[in-house]
């Protein structure tokens, strides 16, 4: 299995466009020890012709781009290699790339029932992706029952995360839907070789160690490093618990949580432009190589 990381960042990209917190202030001015990164995606192959990808960012267009096996066969005038989408969730980052993806070819997108219904019954947009038969092939999907992508020899397993609807979501539409839903991550494998994608968690649940210790890499939410890191930046707003998103290096966050789990490969990534680890010269940096963590960049592979 081929996983090409084609962006690394949480919603808004690193440097986010109307930041200018220390770490976007410093990246402008070429004066910080650390690597720009566009809004999270995957990219996944069998067999290195046909690729699925891993949600659909809104940096989707320069992400394809950026990596040649994604782009049109010289032999070919209109055709991608994408077969197909896989999405986590509802929400803007890993959604929004879907529009983008509007041109006519014939695509299959996996996601849980209320993700596609929010997507499709509560916005108008997304008709363009309906403009023609066929156009977009949905395949509903859901926690626990595990499913093949169309021709490759990849599985997938979906997991709850438990983790709430985007906040466009009225509660009201919300309270329609099974919240198991809501927000996935994924168990990805072929033959003995596994990942673990989960871009956004609330929290750790010890049910899940079993399958991660199993895994050769996990790929988890880095968000953010503390809980009340946005509300110390912009002086107002949610805390990352309130926002789906367990802190790195808080007490009971992902770095005391995982301290047990030794074998895999442990990469963070939706690494959030505030989060202080992104600078490879900062404490936070340290401690999380030194507790055997790296940090998702865009253009990593994980070949297995």
């Amino acid at each position: 299995m081929h996983v090409r990381v084609l962006g690394a960042a949480a919603g808004g990209g690193f440097p986010q466009w109307n930041c200018s917190c220390t770490n976007c202030r410093r990246l402008r001015q070429g004066t910080f020890p650390g690597l720009a990164r566009s809004q999270t995606q995957l990219a996944i192959s069998s067999d290195g012709e046909r690729w699925f990808l891993v949600n659909a960012s809104p940096d989707l267009r320069s992400q394809i781009e950026s990596f040649p096996p994604l782009t049109p066969r010289p032999t070919q005038s209109r055709q991608s290699p994408i077969t197909g989408v896989i999405l986590t969730s509802a929400e803007i980052d890993a959604s929004l790339g879907l529009l983008l993806l509007r041109e006519s070819q014939p695509l299959v997108v996996f996601a849980t029932e209320p993700v596609r219904r929010v997507l499709t019954e509560d916005n108008s947009l997304f008709a363009v992706l309906q403009r023609e038969p066929d156009q977009i092939r949905w395949v509903r999907i859901a926690p626990g029952r595990a499913f093949e992508l169309d021709s490759t020899a990849i599985r997938c397993t979906p997991v709850s995360t438990h983790g709430a609807f985007p906040g466009f979501v009225r509660p009201e539409r919300a309270a329609q839907f099974d919240a198991s839903g809501a927000v996935i991550g994924l168990i990805l494998e072929e033959a003995s070789r596994r990942v673990a994608f989960f871009p956004g968690a609330p929290r750790v649940a010890s049910e899940w160690f079993d399958d991660m210790a199993g895994c050769d890499a996990i790929l988890f939410d880095g968000t953010f490093w503390s809980d009340d890191e946005l509300i110390r930046v912009k002086g107002r707003g949610k805390t990352g618990r309130q926002m789906g998103h367990l802190p790195v290096g808080d007490a009971g966050g992902t770095l005391e949580q995982f301290s047990g789990l030794a074998t895999p490969r442990k990469i963070f990534i939706h690494i959030n432009n505030t989060n202080p680890m992104l600078d490879e010269e900062s404490a936070e940096y340290h401690r999380v190589r030194a507790s055997g963590w790296e940090l998702a960049f865009d253009g990593m592979e994980i070949c297995l």
